[in-house]
């Protein structure tokens, strides 16, 4: 089994690959310092929980002194490992945004949900998802600042990915964990891949959201998929631009043909002549076009955009 990957962020600040679908530099999960302890932001699924504590290990710390677990969010691919954690953590008090918190209380709708959305698939990609204890599950709903060895962690409520979705702004690093809130950008690429799926995909409140995120001129923007950006601020700037063409690119295909598979079709076919060269493009396997095409297309649906067409 190989070693997990530890990559030092400075100021004692780590990232852990949680070497998703067996493949490095698609999940990551961040350990933070605080006063007596640490902090982690993001779970990843549940299918990840073994690379995780072997990633907490590996960073040097003692599971033990995991005080707080934040997730961005609580889809899978963030947060459906939180259940599973709360055992082998057994100090940690757990954080999601409030609308959020009944969900990892009790998955059951979030299981239902995933089974629709991947089918047989969803059990190799997601594992068991297992409820939160209730007695250590927090509310957030944007505003609140935690302490840090070095700074403070600061929570930005970003809507727009998910009206649930959360920020976090850490002043030491002068850095945003922006979960999906600024998309996908993976390691060693400049490819912005926009991160628009449904069920609340909401684009004025997505776009509200990356602006709230600038307005905190943040040094590092640190993606969950994946790692820190050397130009996070210049992401920022340009993901409303790209996510704007997707939108436009996705509404003429779906004025078409409002169907999901059309719509993903050129979605990947603009993607493919938009972006620079690469040697391989794993977007897709965090926030595949399907997935945007889905999103898309209802958020086109529930404002009257098609036409009275159905999908």
């Amino acid at each position: 089994m190989a070693a997990p990957r530890v990559l030092d962020l400075g100021q004692e600040r780590r990232l852990l690959d949680l070497d998703f679908r067996d493949t490095e530099g698609l999940v990551a999960a961040f350990l933070l310092p605080q006063e007596e302890g640490w902090s982690l932001i993001e779970t990843g699924p549940a299918t990840c929980h073994d690379p995780l504590l072997r990633g907490i290990e590996a960073a040097g710390v003692d599971r033990r002194d995991v005080r707080r677990v934040f997730v961005t969010h609580i889809h899978l691919d963030h947060a459906g490992g939180m259940g599973a954690l709360a055992g082998a953590l057994p100090r940690a008090v757990f954080y999601a945004h409030e609308l959020g918190v009944p969900h990892l209380a009790d998955p059951t709708r979030l299981a239902a949900s995933a089974r629709r959305a991947w089918g047989a698939a969803s059990d190799a990609l997601w594992g068991p998802i297992a409820p939160v204890p209730g007695a250590r599950l927090h509310p957030l709903r944007g505003g609140e600042r935690f302490p840090l060895r070095g700074g403070e962690l600061s929570v930005v409520a970003t809507p727009g990915h998910a009206n649930h979705h959360l920020s976090f702004f850490d002043s030491a690093l002068r850095g945003v964990f922006a979960g999906d809130s600024a998309g996908v950008r993976l390691e060693r690429s400049s490819h912005l891949h926009p991160a628009v799926p449904p069920p609340d995909l909401d684009l004025d409140r997505l776009f509200a959201s990356v602006e709230a995120m600038r307005a905190l001129e943040p040094r590092l923007v640190l993606f969950s998929h994946f790692g820190p950006s050397p130009d996070g601020p210049a992401d920022l700037a340009r993901y409303r631009r790209i996510v704007e063409r997707w939108r436009d690119v996705a509404l003429a295909a779906a004025r078409e043909r409002p169907e999901v598979r059309h719509v993903a079709d050129r979605l990947e076919a603009f993607d493919r002549l938009e972006r620079a060269p690469e040697p391989a493009d794993r977007s897709a396997l965090v926030s595949s076009y399907d997935l945007a095409a889905q999103g898309l297309l209802r958020y086109f649906e529930t404002r009257g955009l098609l036409g009275g067409a159905a999908a």
